[in-house]
Formats: C-alpha cells, structure tokens, sequence
C-alpha cells in the first residue's frame, strides 16, 4: 500500500493552503487560535465561505451537493483547515444527518432537508444520549407512540451539543418497547419549534455552555419525519456513529496542537533551563509524538479502504480511541508547560497576577477540562473496545 500523496493529491493540497490563505478571515482564525468561543454567527459566517466554493460537505456525493471529494482528499482538507486555525465545520447536520439522508432518507426528505443544511437555514442536533443511556444506548427511554398521522413523542435527551443555536433535532425513539432493546428503535426528525419542547442548558466544569438537555411532552411529529422503517432506527444510528466517531479522532487537531505545545516548551523555562529540555517532559512529547504518526499512517491505511468500500468500517473505533487519547495527553502537556499560568482564572481576577499565561494559550486548562468529553462521548472508550473485540477479533 502506498501512504505517499500522489501528484494529484499533492495539487489538491496546495490549492486548500490557496483557499485558506485567501478566504479564512483572520479575526475567525485568531478566534480558534486563542480558545475563544466561536458563536452561531461566526460558524455561519464559515459555512457561507465554504458553501459558496461547494467544500462544505465534504463526506457528499456532487449530485446531493457535495465536492465528490475522495477519503484522502477529505483527509487533506482537514488537516490543512486544522494547521490555518479555521473553525471546525460542525458536524451535526454536514457530517452526521446528511449522510444518513443520502443513505436511508425518503427523496421528499433529502429535497427538503438536504438543501437547508447546506444553506444554513437549518440548523441540526443530536438527540441520542439520555440520563441512564449513554454508551447503553440501547437503553433508551424516549418513547414515540403512533396516534394517526403523527407520533406522539415523551422523554428527555441529554448532553444536546450546541442545541442552542438549533432550530431541528434527529433523535432516535422508543417505537417498540416488547422487543430487544435494538429492535425497537427508530430514527425520527423534530422540529425544535413544536409545542411541548423544552431546552434547558448544562454548565460545563470550566464556565461554558455547550451542552443542553432537551425535555419532550406530549410532543406531535409528522410520521413523514420517520427515516427509513420503523423499528429500523438501531441500523441508522450504527451508520451514523461510524461517520461521528472518525470526525472525532481529529488528526489534524492534534499535529496543529503538538506544534502549539512544543513550541510552548521551547518558550518555558523551569529551573532555568527550556522545559523541553527537561528528560521526563520531554519524553511524554516524545511518546504522543510517536503515537500520533503511527495514528496518521492508521488513518491512511484505513481511508484507502473506505476509497475501496465508500464509507468507514468498524476501524473507526481505533481512530476514536487513539486520536481522543492523543488529544487528551497534548491538552495535559500544555497545561502542565503552563504551569501556574494554567489555572483558568475569571478575567477580572488577572490584574496584577503574575502568573499569568500568554494570550496564545490562556484558553488551554479550559480546553483541557472540556476535552476529558473526549473519550466518553461518541460511544466511551472501552465500548469502543468491546466492539473492536467483538467485530475484529470474534471474542
């Protein structure tokens, strides 16, 4: 297998470097630089730029809309997004919803929703984890109860990410509670709009809203909003968690990162010598280092599959669990080169400290708190495991 950039990929990529370098605005890639939050509006005003150039869905067919880009090219474009500081494409409806409407949507709904998300008129969150069901997701309690023409949905989501900017949830439901738990499933599009729906949000450890909860009562949906068969919904939650847990893995996140901490370590000094000078801190650079290269040649070997089959497979998990724990480690050795200027104190508690971090990186300890999501969300780590052993190895 050859892991070398052929010619025409190695074009490909200097005509992304061109793009980012003309079209990036620079205010929204100092934002991602600094740890800022990104609002609704500057992830709008991103998509517009991309939608406009047709690379805003990258993972769609050019007949639905998208660039009909290859896994590698794909690859390219993330890591030279990551290396220019562009603010990550959120998922949710690009990465996640469309390919499932490509695969298993009715053609009414993939002409009305299709369009929308790439427009920005919509915009799509996920209602999978429950309180009680989150790597089980199988144990799921929302219930969705067909009355006519309509189903009648009750319970609650959790961990709704970015549910607040959101005007459409997919959910997965409770359709059949008499059969196994995966048998019963479906998956169901809401209207965050509809009467009876309510959305509170989750403080997380250091200060941010992200998250939401969303609580559904007595809550009437189109049966046209089903995807696929009823009872069918454990299928497309498979497929999904595919696509969602190789966006997670975040490659070229972590080589933008691992320059950011080396260059850090560079900067610091400890005991009056560089800290990346230092043999025990530098063997933890060393080790991620190493990890992360073996992770990129993975990643390659598994995206020439996917140009073989044309989508993940269940190596995804391996993505999942390396790349969330090579993130984890580069956040820990950027706080731990931070030092006391780590700790992430209110802003109006700055004046006069002298330990104080450099601009650059005074959102890393609240980075580090929010990235320890990483390795439970999308199904935990040691799921991961298990389906690995289970589909890969027959245990």
């Amino acid at each position: 297998m050859d892991l070398q950039f052929t010619d025409k990929e190695l074009a490909f990529r200097d005509e992304v470097r061109a793009f980012l370098a003309a079209e990036l605005p620079a205010e929204l890639a100092a934002k991602v630089r600094r740890g800022a939050t990104l609002e609704k509006a500057d992830h709008d005003r991103w998509h517009a730029i991309l939608n406009a150039r047709g690379w805003l869905a990258a993972t769609w067919p050019v007949d639905f809309g998208g660039p009909g880009w290859t896994p590698v090219q794909r690859h390219i474009f993330e890591e030279e997004s990551a290396r220019a500081h562009a603010p990550r494409i959120v998922p949710f409806g690009l990465a996640m919803l469309g390919p499932v409407l490509i695969r298993f949507g009715s053609k009414a709904q993939q002409e009305e929703y299709l369009p929308r998300i790439l427009d920005g008129s919509d915009w799509w969150c996920q209602g999978y984890s429950e309180p009680g069901a989150g790597s089980d997701l199988a144990s799921l309690r929302t219930r969705a109860v067909r009355e006519g023409d309509h189903y009648v949905i009750n319970g609650q989501k959790t961990w709704t990410t970015l549910g607040q900017h959101a005007n459409r949830i997919f959910c997965l439901v409770r359709t059949d509670p008499q059969v196994k738990p995966q048998a019963g499933i479906s998956f169901i599009l809401v209207d965050l709009d509809t009467p009876g729906i309510e959305m509170r949000p989750i403080k997380l450890i250091e200060g941010g809203h992200e998250v939401n909860e969303v609580f559904f009562t007595d809550v009437k949906v189109p049966v046209e909003n089903l995807v696929g068969e009823e009872n069918s919904g454990w299928t497309i939650a498979k497929f999904l968690l595919t696509h969602e847990r190789t966006n997670i893995a975040g490659t070229g996140f972590s080589t933008q990162a691992l320059e950011e901490v080396k260059a850090l370590a560079r900067a610091r000094r400890v005991n009056g010598r560089r800290l990346i000078d230092d043999p025990l801190y530098a063997a933890r650079l060393a080790q991620v280092e190493i990890d992360l290269e073996a992770m990129k040649i993975t990643n390659l070997r598994m995206l020439a599959r996917a140009q073989k089959t044309g989508q993940p497979g269940v190596e995804s998990s391996i993505l999942k669990i390396k790349g969330t724990v090579i993130r984890q480690e580069l956040n820990d050795l950027a706080r731990r080169a931070l030092g006391p200027a780590a700790a992430p104190f209110p802003a109006e508690a700055l004046a006069g400290n002298a330990a104080v971090a450099p601009e650059e990186h005074r959102a890393d300890a609240a980075r580090y708190f929010n990235n320890r999501k990483l390795s439970i969300f999308g199904g935990s780590n040691e799921i991961q495991r298990n389906i690995l052993t289970k589909a890969m190895l027959e245990l």
